[in-house]
């Protein structure tokens, strides 16, 4: 198997790590982005290069079992075994052992001495000394002093705890990252696009108990009969032309109201997972879910980590979380790549992108931390669409949110970019121009001034920009270019000049303007124009020191 660029990277990156410093590091790789051929790697060179002895620790049986299916891809020759419960294997004198943690907590000294333990989904070791991790990590160590520990995370934090490296924990430093925008970019995980629903929902009187909104509270509040009904509606509507439909519910009983809804009002089919199912109903289950013979599946907070079906394309959240984790993990179903799919819809029905903030870009509070300041995004009242806090105006549907002191605070049910940096161009026709001499605050009264150019876009709506003919460099080769896209007369050399001939009628009218926003970055830019006829020359004649050397086309 040849790992691809990133990976390779990671892997060099823990040998460096390991090679260079005494203490443990932590790769980080988002879902779907392929940390398991990584671990297979290192744990081929670890035995075959290194004569070393490995152990792979993580905590459900899924993640064992892809463990060794990659491990068997990529290093055939390598002797492995499982050890776990779930999968009723009890290996322990091979050069390689997967494990469920649960399973081996209190083996450690039953499975003798290992060079070198990799955890999955490393972000689940306990930072205080208890847990099973814990536990299990010490009484390796007490075997072999020298031991060293790879942990492999999508979510580098916890709910609680902050930050999961440190130098007092047991992963000490992330020697490797890669985001999602760049494996998005670069065409390894599937895009995201999302929206929530259109009823309201105040989540204000939820309670936090041990760092989570309290289950009964959420459930209570999710599960009224208008609701879910309303809930269900859109789901179905916005998955209408979806193949895989993966609903996140609030509880057991709200769960089973959403399966028995679809079902009733709508003739839906849909499979729900619990912790109490069955092993072989739960397999049965998620057998026709991935083969596309059943389209919706719902499930009480189960389908997280290690679930694996790529051909999830829309994730419903039905449940709102304080945890970033468990938000991130949950909308990481729909990360995988699929022929049948060009995106994954994510609907969000529990407010967490505005609590959190897009996917890629998660606020995270240091520990100890009670601050909750505003995520990096906002609501449109008007279609539903979240954005981030820096947009001036809704990309979806052209909606001017007012300044900030004057915003309406009443919620209103919105849709949000699950993912930060995403560009959207947008055309606006413009009704009026007006211009103005600008100087910068602060600035002495000889500073240079620049135009201020207001483009009317709507009822007290207008998008701006800044002309500076009396500046040097790019500033000033841009403001040529912006005079001789609508006038034939010569450059102004001042912002003075420019107006009196603007008054005189020396530039074309704009007639509609593009303007690009990127979520995340606190202002929208101009980036095209549809300029009318072009006005005969003046007759005047006006000083012009700049040459067409000058001019940057």
């Amino acid at each position: 198997m040849q790992l691809r660029p990133y990976q390779q990277a990671a892997v060099d990156a823990v040998y460096n790590h390991l090679r260079d410093r005494d203490d443990n590091p932590c790769v980080v790789i988002p879902t779907a982005g392929g940390k398991t051929p990584c671990m297979a790697a290192i744990c081929k060179d670890a035995v075959t290069l290194w004569q070393g002895r490995v152990l792979v620790l993580a905590h459900v049986k899924e993640l064992l079992q892809q463990t060794a299916d990659k491990l068997t891809a990529v290093c055939p020759e390598v002797d492995f075994g499982i050890y776990s419960a779930g999968l009723k294997r009890r290996d322990t004198d091979n050069a390689v052992i997967i494990a469920g943690i649960q399973s081996i907590y209190k083996r450690a000294c039953e499975l003798d001495r290992f060079d070198l333990i990799i955890v999955d989904e490393a972000h689940l070791i306990s930072p205080d000394g208890e847990g099973m991790y814990q536990q299990f990590l010490a009484d390796a160590k007490k075997v072999n002093p020298h031991l060293r520990i790879i942990g492999f995370t999508a979510t580098p934090f916890r709910l609680k705890d902050g930050e999961i490296c440190a130098p007092e924990n047991i992963l000490n430093t992330i020697c490797y990252e890669v985001g999602i925008k760049e494996l998005i970019r670069d065409g390894f995980l599937c895009p995201l696009i999302s929206k929530s629903g259109k009823e309201q929902i105040d989540f204000g009187s939820l309670h936090i108990r041990a760092g989570e909104f309290v289950a009964d509270e959420v459930e209570a509040l999710m599960d009224s009969e208008s609701l879910v009904e309303s809930v269900c509606r859109e789901i179905v509507e916005y998955s209408a032309d979806r193949n895989a439909v993966l609903i996140f519910s609030s509880g057991v009983r709200h769960g089973n109201h959403i399966v028995d809804t679809l079902r009733d009002k709508h003739g839906i089919e849909c499979g729900f997972v619990t912790g109490e199912t069955s092993s072989e109903d739960r397999d049965r289950l998620l057998s026709r879910f991935r083969s596309g013979e059943l389209k919706y599946l719902c499930n009480v907070n189960v389908l997280t980590t290690g679930f694996d079906a790529p051909n999830i394309d829309c994730v419903a959240l039905v449940r709102p979380t304080t945890s970033p984790g468990l938000f991130y993990q949950a909308v990481g179903r729909g990360f995988r790549l699929h022929p049948s799919k060009q995106n994954c819809l994510v609907l969000d029905f529990g407010g967490n992108v505005l609590r959190h903030g897009p996917v890629d870009c998660l606020r995270i509070k240091p520990a100890g931390s009670q601050s909750t300041g505003e995520a990096p995004a906002k609501q449109c009242p008007k279609c539903n669409a979240l954005i981030a806090m820096g947009y001036a105006n809704c990309p979806e549907c052209g909606f001017t949110f007012p300044p900030p002191e004057k915003q309406n605070h009443e919620a209103q049910a919105t849709q949000a970019p699950i993912l930060s940096g995403q560009v959207t161009n947008t055309r606006y026709e413009v009704t009026d121009t007006h211009y103005y001499s600008h100087l910068k605050r602060g600035a002495s009264d000889d500073a240079p001034r620049s135009m201020r150019v207001d483009y009317m876009i709507g009822w007290r709506n207008h998008k701006s920009e800044w002309v500076c003919f009396e500046h040097s460099g790019y500033a000033r080769q841009r403001a040529v270019a912006w005079w001789k896209q609508r006038s034939p007369d010569p450059v102004p050399a001042t912002t003075e000049e420019a107006l009196a001939r603007i008054e005189g009628g020396a530039v074309a009218q704009t007639l509609a303007i593009v303007v690009r926003s990127v979520s995340g970055e606190e202002y929208d830019r101009i980036v095209d124009y549809e300029i009318g006829p072009m006005p005969e020359p003046c007759d005047q004649h006006f000083s012009n020191e700049f040459t067409d050397e000058e001019i940057p086309f």
